[in-house]
């Protein structure tokens, strides 16, 4: 983000930036594999060199999954999940209320039913807390069962797997959130972001979710199984059956699809679309989606949905829908979800509401949206924070006043640091515990601190941001004229996908244009035709963008030229094959 003056401010307050790249290994992608110049560049902008382009645009498991080995401590898990399998034993499985974590769940669960062990689940609701807990231990001691694993969850739980020990319990730890120089006292922790793994020959594992260390650990149990000769006797699962369940941990979790996670959600979008699952058709079918499902469905659609249970409802629905073994089962539980989701909407919409009356009902001291309701629904506020980010372009924090303490979610702007932040108000006695990393930030405080927060807060955001006003930088990965869009193009881009978190979609600027025949539709929406100088046309919209700035210049007759910002897609609706540009962003041309 840069201080500009009002003159370079796109329509939506934005200011463009093109992205740069190595015109050479522009050429080379495009001589060596005969893509066009546009995509060639966009490759080379995003850092893809010309060796890697074949990973990249056809990333196959096989290329790009290491031995699982190479992951410390996963040998001694693989062989005592396996041991586990073999002896017929009970198994406890710890997961965590978010899609990441029961998508995590479901993949070990569904490998062990395959193997003939019905695991013990337990996860989580919110108000009991993140990752294990004593109430579990206790519960599967209850149980009989002495081996559990953990997953998505565990890395820093010192205290409460000092305590499963004492009580008798080997443990496997499966995840990947930060870690700390101390390690917990487990049998097994495997964890990419464990600090002794930084000199790791795979560095791209970092970038899994937890769902992806979960699949990896199944692939190494599944061949010391066979090693083993367990399957001599015992039908081997097809682990490839699970990997739409990777593809959607991997998307909802927003980690960068590069490496391996590309190949996870390329060939999990293929097993997905075969609809074998019976929880995700039901959920598709549900939400009335019938084309072939794509990223933007896993984190738009069926993710929501499934993060709804963990945030207003049952955190434990998830795991059960995506291993729902009947289409009743499966029907009924998407029901429930979507149930809970419309919930979470409305909770969601009435804590926003309170916020934005907060913030813009009096004159605010510092650079930040700073709010606090009381019994504001915990599920929810992580997401207003988010919108307040978007809305007013600054770091924002939002917390509930509970009966026993204060809990607040905070989202931020780059320059603003929050996990920095929030390390600092610990180290000032401000929090009772939190954390986080740049961009998101959890954390907790006592009610009697929280105006002293707010300045602490204020006083750390200013002085990173300064007095100028900070506008946001929408980058511009390539230039189009209207008559070069064509589905051939499209195809091309295709091949980047799937798009998401470390490879957003790309942006593509058409340089004076006119706005033609533009007409409201929908609860916002503005679509409209975008003409060049050689009289080629391109059917163009802008969703709920109406009452901005944006959506007044699109529907104002003028003869004036602009140059608009956004995405090139192909329209399939109604069986269609067509083109469409999805306008982001638009100003006078020109400049």
């Amino acid at each position: 983000m840069t201080p500009v003056s009002d003159s370079e401010k796109s329509l939506a307050g934005n200011l463009w930036k093109m992205c740069s790249f190595s015109e050479r290994n522009a050429e080379l992608i495009a001589q060596r594999y005969g893509l066009s110049y546009i995509v060639s560049t966009i490759l080379a902008a995003k850092g893809v060199a010309p060796d890697e382009v074949e990973d990249f645009i056809d990333p196959k498991l096989q290329r790009l999954m290491p031995d699982p080995y190479c992951l410390k401590g996963m040998q001694i898990a693989a062989e005592r999940i396996a041991e586990a399998i073999q002896n017929n034993e009970k198994i406890g499985i710890i997961g965590d209320y978010d899609v990441d974590g029961a998508t995590s769940t479901s993949v070990l669960r569904s490998f062990l039913e395959a193997n003939g062990i019905e695991p013990f689940i337990h996860i989580p609701e919110r108000e009991e807390g993140y990752g294990p807990s004593v109430m579990a231990f206790d519960e599967f001691a209850a149980l009989g069962i002495k081996f559990v694993v953990t997953v998505d969850c565990g890395t820093t739980a010192f205290e409460v797997f000092d305590y499963a020990r004492e009580k008798g319990f080997e443990v496997v730890v499966l995840d990947h959130h930060e870690a700390e120089v101390k390690l917990p006292n487990v049998l097994a922790l495997v964890n990419p972001k464990r600090l002794d793994e930084e000199d790791s020959d795979y560095p791209y594992l970092k970038y899994m979710a937890a769902v992806g260390v979960v699949f990896m650990t199944v692939v190494a149990v599944n061949r010391v199984l066979r090693q083993r000769g367990f399957y001599q006797t015992h039908k081997e699962p097809s682990l490839m059956n699970w990997l739409d369940l990777v593809a959607l941990g991997t998307v909802c979790d927003v980690v960068p699809l590069l490496g391996l996670n590309r190949a996870f959600v390329r060939q999990g979008l293929k097993v997905m679309a075969q609809r074998r699952n019976l929880g995700l058709k039901a959920l598709f079918d549900k939400s009335n989606v019938t084309e072939a499902p794509r990223a933007y469905h896993l984190g738009f659609v069926l993710g929501p949905r499934i993060n709804a249970c963990g945030r207003v409802g049952e955190a434990a629905l998830g795991n059960k829908l995506l291993c729902a073994k009947t289409e009743g089962e499966a029907n009924l539980l998407a029901d429930k979800l979507n149930q809970f989701n419309d919930q979470r909407k409305e909770i969601e919409a009435y804590v926003l509401l309170e916020a934005i009356e907060q913030l813009e009902g009096k004159p605010q001291s510092y650079p930040i949206a700073f709010a606090v309701g009381k019994d504001w629904h915990q599920g929810v506020i992580g997401i207003v924070a988010g919108k307040l980010k978007e809305r007013y372009n600054l770091p924002a924090f939002v917390m509930s006043i509970e009966a026993d303490e204060v809990k607040g979610s905070a989202r931020s702007i780059p320059n603003v640091d929050l996990g920095a932040l929030i390390i600092a108000a610990k180290e000032r006695g401000l929090l009772t515990k939190g954390g986080g990393h740049i961009m998101a930030a959890g954390f907790s405080l006592n009610e009697d601190k929280v105006e002293e927060f707010r300045a602490f807060v204020g006083s750390y955001v200013k002085e990173k941001l300064g007095d100028e006003e900070i506008v946001p930088v929408l980058e511009v990965d390539a230039c189009l004229d209207v008559g070069g869009a064509s589905l051939s193009l499209v195809e091309q881009l295709e091949k980047l996908e799937p798009f998401g978190a470390g490879n957003a979609e790309p942006r593509l600027m058409l340089k004076n244009v006119h706005i033609k025949k533009s007409a409201l539709f929908g609860s916002g929406h503005v679509r409209c035709f975008l003409s060049g100088d050689n009289g080629a046309s391109l059917k163009a919209m802008a969703f709920r963008v109406a009452d901005t700035e944006l959506g007044k210049e699109l529907l104002a007759p003028s003869v004036s030229l602009y140059d608009v910002v956004g995405v090139l897609r192909r329209d399939t609706w109604q069986g269609r094959n067509s083109l469409q540009f999805i306008i982001e962003d638009a100003r006078k041309g020109g400049q």
